[in-house]
């Protein structure tokens, strides 16, 4: 199990490494596709499902509105990070008013609660990881930049880890998660702001135009890590409320889409709002 989970998990980096080195179009027919699994394991986590077992119209209309969101995401990034940033407003609320139309005219086929699931779903999947795409193709220096959304993840839950096996004693969440504690919360933490400060001084500071203050990346990396800790429990409550271990079996040894991205989902927006609003800051001065 160990082997498999080692071997498939060092293919994923490989495969994550390749495919944002070269971004453009790339790039976002593989974030579209793994958005597009991360919204059907969502959904079918959740029973999002109409009377029968196939894919109901509410996933049909998620994954049509996914395919829709990045087309319109990718045409409009063309035009400046602004306009892209308000197209995905546009879509969402599209996406919104779609799935309403499904709820009034398939009623009473479909609850309520499954309407605002299939909306929470795609906001989750799709809309999160999309955030990724605006870092690597809409900011100057987005080749650089967007590993700091991996050091925020994978990064911190290494370090987390580490020092969980090593000093953790104190649980942290035990009906949530047994086995994490305190202490590795602790050292996710603080191993990401250290490796925040360590790539912005080797690499951010010296091969690009940009200028990143270390205790701007340090608060960047605690926060990065904070929300990513967050976005692994919240999938993990997903999975215990509705009484799966995984979302699927797409990665051996790991799960589906949602088990390995579940922390990236979540510190791809805060990365990009962070490093956006230092941009901003910067070009006032």
């Amino acid at each position: 199990m160990f082997r498999t989970r080692l071997l498939s998990g060092i293919l994923l980096v490989a495969i994550a490494l390749a495919v944002l080195l070269k971004g453009g179009a790339l790039l976002a027919v593989v974030l579209f596709l793994v958005s597009l699994i991360a919204y059907q394991e969502l959904t079918a986590a959740c029973k999002v499902r109409g009377e029968e077992m196939d894919p109901s119209s509410l996933v049909k209309v998620g994954c049509v509105m996914t395919l829709v969101y990045y087309g319109a995401l990718g045409l409009s990034l063309g035009f400046g990070i602004w306009i892209a940033c308000s197209t995905m407003v546009i879509v969402i609320v599209a996406a919104f008013l779609a799935f309403l139309f499904v709820y009034v005219f398939a009623f009473p086929k479909y609850h309520a609660d499954q309407i605002m699931t299939a909306m929470f779903s795609f906001f989750y999947g799709p809309v999160m990881l999309s955030f990724l795409y605006l870092l690597r193709e809409g900011m100057d220096e987005g080749i650089y930049l967007v590993w700091f959304v991996f050091l925020a993840s994978w990064g911190s839950d290494t370090c987390a880890y580490c020092v969980g096996v090593l000093i953790g004693k104190h649980k942290m969440t035990p009906k949530l998660s047994p086995k994490k504690s305190v202490e590795g919360a602790v050292g996710g933490v603080a191993g990401a702001a250290l490796l925040f400060v360590l790539y912005t001084y080797f690499v951010i500071n010296r091969y690009t135009g940009i200028a990143l203050s270390l205790p701007f990346a340090a608060i960047l990396g605690t926060v990065g890590a904070l929300i990513s800790m967050v976005g692994d429990l919240a999938a993990s409550a997903v999975k215990r409320d509705h009484g799966i271990k995984d979302y699927g079996k797409l990665i051996p040894g790991h799960g589906g889409i949602m088990d390995r991205f579940d922390s990236v989902i979540v510190a791809a927006p805060v990365v990009f709002i962070g490093i956006l609003i230092r941009m901003m800051m910067s070009a006032r001065v």
